[in-house]
């Protein structure tokens, strides 16, 4: 038999990890689950420099991380979201930021997308 892959996309790591435990149980070859950023170089922030004003960027404050490249901060602080009035355009954010990466055996496939998606993961 070969092998299938499964990308899936969740909006916590505890949904991703949910649905990971229950994908064990089908012998998962591989399986990872990794956070994302539309923006590159992006690490997260500390919080207790912006409670005492002291802050690097608007973006830094809106997005939550800390840019380890400047062209990346100035790109997410020109974002419609970083102001505030952006509703994510149609259909609104997503907020699936947690990915989670599994290789199983084609004849459970079909059973591990139904585990996913249970999960609330979004294939």
């Amino acid at each position: 038999m070969g092998e299938k892959n499964i990308l899936a996309y969740f909006k916590s790591p505890e949904e991703a990890q949910a649905a990971a435990k229950k994908l064990q149980a089908l012998r998962v070859v591989d399986m990872s689950i990794d956070g994302f950023s539309r923006y590159p170089g992006t690490e997260p922030a500390d919080g207790l420099p912006a409670l005492a004003g002291h802050f690097g960027s608007l973006s830094s404050l809106v997005h939550g991380g800390d840019f380890t490249n400047r062209s990346s901060g100035i790109l997410a602080a020109a974002d419609p979201s970083a102001s505030g009035m952006s509703d994510g355009g149609q259909g609104g954010p997503t907020g699936r930021n947690i990915l989670l990466t599994a290789v199983v055996d084609e004849s459970v496939h079909h059973q591990a997308l139904s585990i996913v998606e249970q999960a609330g993961g979004m294939i």
